[in-house]
């Protein structure tokens, strides 16, 4: 069943109040709510929903508005639900009429949304943010031509793996699941398992590797005697083998893989998707998430630097292998041509579609590069800062959304909350500016 789409009624309730009566409507969230295309999400989003019976789901303003406060404030699910039920201006945004002083939905039902409408219909909200960037003359049409194009590691949310970490805590992860399901089993190894984990910690701490390495061999000892207690207790039970298929499966990855091995290695049991990237940071040698790209334009807009396109890159692929996928996103994106792509020298070598293979420049070109495009070239690295902000301030620091899927929604709803946030700033800019103006004070100068 479709959504039941919210419209303003204009009415008034006896026992509740109005919001634009509360508020103050020349608020920059307020203006940014009237300027957005509602309709235009609620299209995008919808086509998901079939006329079949059933109950509708909530309305389409409500929860993209809220995937909306979520990224541009870098609130947790928990966090925005209390902060909705106290804050007209955040309940105004998302399309209520009257003060709610109680919560019209549950929290559970911004992940059901966000895993419904997936990566590709997100995108949705970053072409609404550039769109209203240029109904409000933040960003002029003509800038989406020349963009910046960098890539930078998602962390996800575990812990630094160790091979003895990983040994204990699948066991421990087998023993659980056997205790749920009434599976006997000969030894748990909870103690001597939890003791070896400790020793093992020591002596690495104390650089004493030898003795740091036995330990280790016995925590592998501890778990390879436990993957085969199970199966020899399920062997004849079918329901059993399925239930244990995965974890088993898992903890074998991890009894099994090795230091230098090509086949991809277990970081996480939780998250066994996460792979581990080295960017070449003193301060952070190796970072365990996937890779990211990001797309920003070129000329400094009048509203700030902003994302044209982002995209998560399982894999781990090579920087420069990542136009092929990369460039034709952001055209469909932005619906303008790319005249000029300029990124950093881990880009040479790039795989560029045939029709932009002579309009990617990397850093330290010498080759047809003119004055112009020399200078143009001094912009590139102003898509780092806009990295550091998705990554501090946007949820993109660390990413708490499960398995493929939940990288790929956090990059898009981290590059539509930046978004959102600069055109928060501009048109609190611009109500400033029109107050001096009417106020006879001096415009303030700007660097």
């Amino acid at each position: 069943m479709k959504p039941r789409e919210r419209r303003e009624s204009g009415q008034n309730d006896l026992f509740k109040a109005r919001l634009d009566q509360i508020i103050d409507m020349s608020h920059p969230r307020v203006r940014l709510a009237q300027r957005i295309d509602w309709g235009f999400l609620e299209q995008q989003f919808g086509a998901v929903y079939s006329d079949g019976p059933g109950s509708p789901p909530l309305p389409t303003r409500l929860m993209a508005g809220l995937s909306i406060l979520k990224y541009s404030e870098n609130l947790s699910d928990e966090r925005l639900c209390e902060v909705w039920a106290e804050n007209p201006y955040f309940q105004y945004f998302c399309g209520e009429e009257f003060f709610q002083h109680k919560l019209v939905f549950d929290r559970s039902s911004l992940t059901r949304w966000r895993q419904r409408m997936g990566e590709e219909r997100l995108n949705a909200l970053i072409q609404e943010s550039l769109a209203v960037a240029a109904k409000t003359k933040a960003l002029k049409p003509s800038e989406l031509t020349a963009v910046v194009v960098d890539t930078t590691v998602q962390p996800k949310n575990v812990a630094h793996p160790t091979d003895a970490k990983l040994l204990n805590r699948a066991r421990e992860r087998l023993v659980r699941l056997a205790k749920k399901h009434g599976v006997a089993l000969r030894q748990s190894y909870a103690r001597v398992g939890k003791l070896a984990l400790i020793r093992q910690q020591r002596y690495a701490h104390a650089k004493q590797f030898k003795r740091a390495n036995r330990c280790l061999r016995t925590l592998k000892t501890y778990l390879g005697r436990m993957i085969r207690d199970i199966r020899r207790k399920i062997a004849s039970d079918e329901a059993l083998k399925a239930v244990f298929a995965h974890p088993l499966s898992l903890s074998h990855r991890v009894l099994t893989q090795k230091k230098r091995q090509e086949a991809p290695k277990v970081y996480a049991l939780h998250a066994p998707e996460v792979e581990c990237i080295g960017k070449g940071k003193a301060h952070k040698p190796y970072e365990f998430g996937v890779k990211v790209s990001l797309a920003t334009t070129a000329a400094p807009s009048k509203g700030g630097q902003f994302i044209l396109h982002a995209k998560a890159l399982p894999g781990n692929p090579y920087d420069g292998h990542t136009l092929k996928t990369v460039l034709p996103g952001i055209e469909a994106m932005t619906g303008a041509a790319l005249s000029r792509i300029l990124a950093d020298a881990g880009y040479k070598g790039h795989n560029a579609p045939q029709e932009h293979t002579f309009k990617v420049y990397t850093q330290g070109q010498k080759r047809g590069v003119t004055d112009a495009i020399r200078r143009q070239l001094k912009r590139r690295a102003a898509i780092e800062p806009v990295i550091g902000h998705c990554k501090e301030e946007h949820r993109m620091g660390r990413n708490f959304l499960a398995h493929r899927d939940g990288d790929a929604i956090n990059a898009v709803l981290a590059a539509a909350g930046y978004n959102f946030r600069r055109l928060i700033a501009w048109l609190g800019l611009i109500l400033r500016l029109l107050l001096q103006a009417f106020a006879g004070k001096p415009a303030p100068q700007t660097a």
